[in-house]
């Protein structure tokens, strides 16, 4: 293998990535059926990787889709294909971590296929911190979207599934009118539900809100952000959250593993908290320093250094 060649897990091998082919009658290509997660590390060191490959494991329950091994062997798997990259890491930058997996090729029978069984892969990109960095200097633009996010008696939004369409076409119309923004979903009952891998949380009068777990795919670093509020004697509650709720909010964040805190700047045009932008507000910016204490990296300078100069 090429030692400038990022390398990746797929079925038991460790290939490089270009040698990753997934076979064009692959169940998740023909109709997106299978499952995945994504971490992020921090330094190198993985973010809470078990937590993840929990709710990985719960994603495949729920669709029964059986990844033919512990989830302690697929975390000592990923471990290992991080080590195998580090040496490619970029200075100060990061990686995210996914562990992908289709049901396997929708076979008639006759193609001769050597396997046709799940196709997993375990592998580490590099985080997008240049593209991602003036959100952090200039607070995230969210609008609301009126595509609504699939309600869980339908599909449940709590697996992470490979089939992102929801998200996708909720999106364009928020893309096409500013690209710049980030799209977030209501749900069945018109209350905010999530954007594209990112929850949502307002803070009002103090207190934090963030919609309830049942509508929503519960993030690792929402439970953190939940968690870290807990210890700062941040009121936190799970709730439904309006409009008009939104409208009103006195600080707003969205949360994701590779975004880990990000401060809202707008809500559908408007500022949020009422004023113009001066960065993150103070019961974001105490959640913003305990993360960072947390995870031993400030996330934020390590966007922001991505700034053109």
């Amino acid at each position: 293998m090429l030692a400038n060649s990022r390398v990746a897990w797929f079925n038991g091998k460790i290939v490089p990535e270009g040698q990753v082919l997934i076979p064009y009658r692959d169940k998740s290509w023909k109709s997106g059926d299978g499952a995945f997660d994504m971490t992020r590390t921090f330094n190198g060191s993985i973010f809470r990787l078990k937590e993840h490959v929990d709710r990985f494991y719960r994603s495949l329950r729920y669709i029964r889709i059986d990844p033919g091994m512990s989830p302690k062997e697929m975390i000592a798997i990923t471990e290992d294909v991080v080590a195998r990259n580090e040496h490619l890491r970029a200075p100060h930058g990061d990686w995210w971590v996914a562990q992908r997996i289709s049901r396997g090729v929708d076979a008639v029978g006759d193609e001769g296929w050597e396997h046709t069984g799940p196709n997993l892969v375990i592998d580490c990109t590099p985080l997008p911190l240049a593209e991602r960095a003036e959100m952090f200097r200039d607070g995230a633009e969210v609008m609301t979207t009126t595509v609504r996010r699939t309600a869980p008696s339908m599909l449940s939004p709590r697996a992470k599934m490979n089939n992102y369409l929801n998200m996708v076409v909720a999106s364009q119309p928020i893309k096409a009118a500013n690209p710049n923004a980030w799209a977030l979903l209501l749900d069945e009952n018109g209350n905010l539900a999530e954007g594209s891998g990112s929850n949502i949380f307002i803070v009002e009068d103090g207190r934090l809100r963030t919609p309830r777990e049942r509508y929503v795919l519960a993030g690792v670093s929402r439970q953190m952000t939940i968690d870290l509020a807990a210890k700062l004697g941040i009121p936190c509650e799970e709730a439904d959250i309006d409009l008009f709720d939104a409208a009103n909010a006195d600080e707003m964040f969205i949360t994701s593993t590779s975004l880990c805190i990000l401060p809202v700047r707008s809500f559908n045009g408007e500022n949020v908290g009422a004023t113009a932008w001066m960065g993150a507000g103070p019961v974001t910016q105490r959640l913003i320093d305990a993360y960072a204490a947390e995870v031993g990296c400030d996330f934020v300078q390590q966007y922001l250094d991505r700034l053109p100069a």
